[in-house]
């Protein structure tokens, strides 16, 4: 197979002259102009010198990243799905069907130290790779950090929604504001009172403000949604019938990212989606092989910009289909199509 390269010789005064200019260009940072007044030539034999330089194998150029990135299936992603940033991560040998892969909060923490700028107000959903992204926090622009959700509570030990605005606001410098109540209520009656109380109200009123959120998504089973797991069996049933694939903040969806149930919404103490979707940045960290459909279902919603996930669920969302409206860059609502 031709690689393209030319196996012309290069004389040594033509090979001697073709690396200093590399020196200059790649490893100095000196523009084409500079280097052909310095050797007395113009710009365009300076371009022809480098280009041959590279055809000859002189110059070899290598985009490096970290092992635990994977920049291709990065940019396939982003493309594919019409996102402002995408971030996969290789997914840990004994995780491949594990929800949310361990390595998926530390690198989000890095990608939000890099969204987050100066008087921002971050938004965080209740997750626990939203909890892990917390704590590996450190840094992040001076700004005030809101709970958008309430705290899931079905006697797991991992409540950590309040500790994590806090520990990201400690991080920042910034106010902390939590939501202290639960996720899902009995009835809608009690939603709305909670709503109603003085702390929850004010906590709430910074949801407008809100300019960069942080998200997770389950999808409909036991164990990998938090929202599945808070109601009963006949209520699991009834939503199910209705096609539910992806759960996001109390948000359901089916498989073209449309809402469906949302009497559900009535219940919940969170964020709507409306508000979501005016949110100049919604980051998302999802990822194993379980959560891949219902990841795919989120993204179509066009809710969320950004994302972060593993091998596992990247392999699975690349092979999806109709994905072709950008709707993380248009923020198309699929009920209004």
């Amino acid at each position: 197979m031709s690689t393209g390269r030319t196996h012309v010789r290069m004389g040594p005064g033509e090979m001697v002259q073709a690396a200093a200019m590399a020196r200059r260009f790649y490893l100095e940072g000196k523009s084409k102009i500079q280097i052909a007044e310095e050797f007395g030539v113009s710009r365009f034999k300076v371009a022809r010198v480098l280009e041959t330089a590279l055809e000859r194998d002189l110059v070899r150029i290598e985009i490096r990243v970290p092992a635990e990135l994977d920049a291709e299936r990065s940019d396939a992603l982003r493309v594919h799905y019409g996102l402002r940033h995408a971030v996969v991560v290789q997914t840990p040998p004994d995780q491949a069907d594990a929800p949310d892969p361990e390595n998926l909060g530390a690198v989000a923490a890095g990608l939000l130290g890099e969204l987050v700028s100066d008087g921002d107000v971050l938004g965080l959903a209740w997750g626990r790779s939203i909890i892990t992204m917390a704590n590996a926090l450190d840094r992040l622009a001076p700004c005030t950090v809101v709970q958008l959700t309430g705290v899931y509570d079905v006697g797991t030990t991992e409540r950590g929604s309040v500790e994590a605005v806090r520990t990201a606001a400690a991080v920042s410098g910034g106010e902390a504001h939590p939501l202290y109540a639960p996720m899902v209520l009995a009835d809608p009656a009690t939603a709305a009172a909670l709503r109603a109380q003085s702390g929850i109200a004010a906590a709430m009123g910074y949801f407008d403000k809100v300019t960069v959120a942080v998200v997770s998504v389950g999808s409909w089973e036991a164990g990998v949604s938090t929202v599945h797991d808070a109601l009963t069996d006949a209520e699991r049933e009834h939503y199910a019938g209705l096609g539910v694939a992806a759960e996001m903040s109390s948000h359901l969806f089916d498989s073209q990212g449309r809402r469906v149930g949302r009497d559900l919404g009535e219940r919940c103490i969170t964020i709507e989606a409306d508000r979501l979707r005016r949110i100049p940045e919604v980051l998302a960290i999802a990822g194993g092989t379980r959560k891949a459909a219902a990841i795919d279902a989120v993204l179509r919603s066009g809710l969320v910009t950004s994302l972060v996930t593993d091998t596992a669920a990247a392999d699975q969302l690349l092979r999806s289909t109709g994905a072709v409206r950008r709707p993380a860059l248009d923020r198309a609502d699929p009920d209004g199509a």
